[in-house]
């Protein structure tokens, strides 16, 4: 079935500009994989084939034709306290296991599957409609700026450690100065973003990102220019090149899960964080490529397929990963649309692996600076400076917050709280809407018509229109112009019925919808006594599953 949704429009429109962008990215996702593969604490060819097995599966059967996948920051800071962990336990066991902590991570990964794509099988993936525009644009100006800090890492020292500024500014400056190192790399640098800037107004037929890396590369490589390479990344990382093999199964990780033995809470606890970590991003991801393609991919799919990529990297020994915004931002820009540009970025970083890693390791770093510092500039909504003091209060602090919890803590507590900022703000403002017009009839009987959403928020207002002990021997409450949204709004209104015959008073329910009325003679026979069958439909219904609702009230057992 998923097999079948791979059509030919999707996988490739513009052939020749989704190979190119595919190199492009590949080229960008090596320092990216082996620098977050140094943070989780493991070895740099897990990163890559992470990156591959997730490149590969989430381009081919993902949401979002044109997204890259591969291994990402946010997940490999969750995997750090795991993999410490493990490897304190493998140190101490009778017969001490080297790098248990590594073995620990595949177990967890295979958890990590199986929860995403049960996620996408229950369709979770559609709740990310629910997640607001400040909290979209605050996410996309705390990832820049996380991106942005993320390159700062692989800059070499501008000044000694032991040269302060605050203690001696004329001797700090001139330790940078002198930095010849430094400037070189500032260079390239600049000379990256220049190309990247420049040579879409004058050709669109190649990537920029691609061009300024093959410059870059062959003027310090043939000009014999020494200058921080992946290779000497690597190796300053600890790390012993990208030259590697095919990924392999994992079989000896079925015969650890006796080492796991109390430590069960620890594996659980990260394969839910690092699922909902890694289905945030990507959904996140997959709704900003949307409005940059004006396309729509399918949440629900991209976590099936976010799912099997990461229960095939706990199988074959890869680190996982999720969605990355700063290479499909790359791709997008570069001009991949369809699904092969992501299989092709994947399969050239196996084959850098297997073939290129010499070569690769030439590439200057200041060149993959370059394109980032390009990405963070495309990314960042510049827009937002502009509007926020135009926007509600309330939009602009969830959007000053987010985008300061992205960088403070990570992605996925930034948008939650977002998401919780906006939801209470929303309440409390639908919680302040509730109206009630009073009016006596000639009969002398009291109406109350209700106005506003009726939910759990907005009882206490509701309560508060009434004044049973003084009202009418008679008195008429009409819902025709509110929406009763939830049990709560169910138990004011029972209540009041309450309070009213306990006054000895009558009272009568209009417009009540269907369902809130079948809902209520469930909770009370009373209630067909006090509820009107008005022959109209009142405008607004209960908040409830339509489908249940189907026959007509008077087929229903009561």
């Amino acid at each position: 079935m998923i097999l079948g949704q791979i059509t030919r429009k999707n996988f490739t429109q513009n052939p020749k500009n989704d190979i190119l962008s595919g190199l492009t990215v590949a080229l960008a996702l090596v320092p990216e994989a082996v620098a977050f593969a140094f943070v989780a604490g493991i070895p740099p060819l897990v990163g890559l084939y992470g990156a591959f097995m997730m490149g590969i599966v989430t381009a081919l059967f993902g949401g979002r034709p044109g997204m890259i996948s591969g291994a990402t920051g946010a997940m490999a800071v969750v995997m750090v306290h795991l993999i410490q962990k493990g490897n304190e336990v493998g140190v101490n066991l009778e017969t001490p296991i080297e790098l248990l902590g590594l073995q620990w991570l595949f177990i967890t990964l295979l958890f990590v599957g199986g929860i995403q794509m049960l996620a996408g099988v229950l369709k979770l993936g559609k709740f990310v409609r629910l997640i607001p525009h400040p909290v979209m644009m605050g996410f996309v100006n705390g990832l820049a700026i996380v991106i942005f800090l993320s390159q700062l890492t692989m800059f070499p020292n501008a000044v000694p450690n032991d040269i302060s500024f605050l203690d001696n500014t004329s001797e700090w400056f001139s330790a940078l100065f002198s930095n010849g190192i430094f400037w070189k790399m500032m260079a390239f640098i600049a000379l990256t973003m220049g190309i990247m800037f420049g040579l879409p107004k004058l050709t669109k037929k190649v990537p920029s990102a691609l061009v300024a890396i093959l410059v870059v590369a062959g003027i310090t490589i043939f000009g014999g220019i020494d200058v921080s390479t992946v290779g000497s990344f690597i190796v300053e990382k600890g790390g012993e090149g990208l030259e590697g093999g095919l990924p392999t199964f994992q079989d000896q990780i079925f015969g650890l899960f006796g080492t796991i033995a109390g430590h069960w809470d620890l594996i659980l606890s990260t394969a839910f964080i690092l699922a909902a970590v890694g289905l945030i991003e990507s959904l996140m991801t997959l709704n900003l490529i949307d409005e940059m393609t004006e396309t729509r991919g399918s949440g629900n799919r991209e976590c099936i397929a976010q799912g099997g990529a990461n229960l095939l990297n706990g199988l074959f020994g890869g680190m996982g990963g999720c969605a990355m915004i700063g290479q499909s931002i790359i791709n997008v820009d570069s001009g991949g649309r369809g699904r092969l540009s992501g299989a092709i970025a994947a399969i050239a970083l196996l084959c850098f692996v297997l073939f290129g890693a010499p070569l690769i390791e030439q590439i200057p770093i200041a060149a993959l600076i370059g394109v980032m510092f390009m990405v963070v500039i495309g990314t960042f909504a510049w827009s937002s400076f502009r509007v926020i003091r135009k926007i509600p209060l309330s939009d602009a602090i969830v959007l000053i917050a987010v985008s300061a919890i992205t960088v403070w803590q990570d992605l996925a507590i930034a948008v939650i709280a977002g998401v919780i900022i906006s939801a209470l703000v929303f309440a409390w403002k639908n919680a302040t809407m509730i109206r009630a017009r009073k009016r006596i009839q000639a009969d002398g009987t009291k109406t109350y018509e209700i106005w506003g959403p009726l939910f759990f928020g907005s009882i206490q207002n509701f309560n508060s229109k009434f004044d049973v002990k003084n009202d009418p021997q008679n008195v008429e409450i009409d819902f025709v112009e509110s929406r009763v949204s939830d049990h709560s709004a169910l138990e004011a209104i029972s209540n009041l019925v309450n309070k009213y015959e306990a006054e000895g008073k009558t009272i009568r329910l209009k417009h009540l919808s269907e369902d809130c009325k079948l809902l209520m003679f469930k909770a009370s026979p009373k209630f067909k006594e006090v509820i009107v069958e008005a022959i109209d439909d009142p405008r607004y219904h209960l908040a409830a599953d339509p489908e249940k609702f189907t026959k007509p009230l008077s087929e229903y057992k009561m």
